[in-house]
């Protein structure tokens, strides 16, 4: 071993030189490595959210409201349009005149079963009505007017606060106040004053004087459509449809009947409501 005055020198300087060299290695490693690291792992934190998407609600496409409606009754056709409403299982509301429930006893039977059964609404169409069609004397006197449907509300003790004006398209409800012909104003006032909701209708199944349907169901689809389509309804996607029961006697007017309640069923546009529910009624 060489202790020297020259050795310490020399192991000096080699320590020296060994340190510098791995001082500036670690320098350019450092340097050279942090950029590529870098670029080659990205940094990934622990507490990262992950986004995940929902996907778009889709909103059902809203259906049209159809209101079955079915004036005078009971009477010799209200039997078959209550079998029709049962077999489709579609509700409806019957405007029922109280002195046509105590004309017989089929009469009395039938609306004793109308009464039990859920899709029907029995709603108010005067006891009289109108004084058996004297419609000008009816009208001209509005108290004794308001005072026929009180008597039919009060006969037939009926929870609905629901009427229809015998011989006119008027309506009294939060939202409509449409009068056809002007000397009924008084009295369509005065019932809305009592809190009677005036029920008109958009669309009637008309009948001849010998109790017969006008149109066909076929015409009154297409007149269906549209009324909605040119949006011609009191209130938009809302139609009342007015027909009359006893027409409806004849086997080929109630088939009629049948055929249209099943076509507009498989329409999935439209829907049934009794007139209960349809919009500003207020029971």
């Amino acid at each position: 071993m060489n202790t020297g005055p020259g050795s310490y020198f020399g192991s000096s300087t080699f320590f020296k030189t060994s340190v510098i060299t791995l001082t500036f290695s670690s320098i350019y490693f450092y340097k050279s490595d942090k950029p590529l690291a870098f670029l080659k792992q990205p940094v990934v934190k622990d507490d990262s959210i992950a986004v995940v998407k929902t996907p778009p609600v889709i909103t059902a496409r809203k259906k049209k409201t159809i209101y079955l409606t079915f004036d005078d009754g009971p009477n010799k056709g209200t039997q078959k349009v209550m079998d029709i409403l049962n077999a489709e299982k579609i509700p409806a509301t019957l405007f029922i005149v109280g002195q046509h429930v105590y004309g017989s006893r089929e009469q009395r039977s039938i609306y004793d079963s109308l009464l039990n059964n859920n899709l029907i609404e029995i709603a108010n169409h005067s006891y009289t009505h109108a004084f058996e069609n004297k419609f000008a004397k009816f009208y001209s006197f509005e108290n004794d007017a308001v005072n026929d449907f009180t008597r039919c509300a009060d006969s037939l003790h009926l929870s609905d606060n629901i009427v229809r004006l015998p011989g006119r398209n008027i309506w009294r409800t939060k939202n409509l106040s449409i009068t056809d012909i002007k000397n009924s104003t008084a009295t369509a006032d005065s019932l809305q004053k009592k809190g009677y909701t005036a029920m008109g209708w958009d669309l009637e199944w008309h009948f001849t004087n010998n109790q017969n349907l006008v149109q066909s169901d076929t015409l009154l689809l297409s007149q269906i459509d549209s009324a909605f389509a040119h949006n011609r309804t009191r209130t938009p996607n809302q139609l009342v449809l007015l027909a009359h029961d006893r027409t409806f006697w004849s086997p080929a007017d109630s088939s009629a009947l049948h055929r249209l309640v099943q076509v507009l069923k498989q329409r999935d546009e439209y829907n049934f409501e009794t007139i209960n529910k349809y919009p500003g009624i207020a029971n």
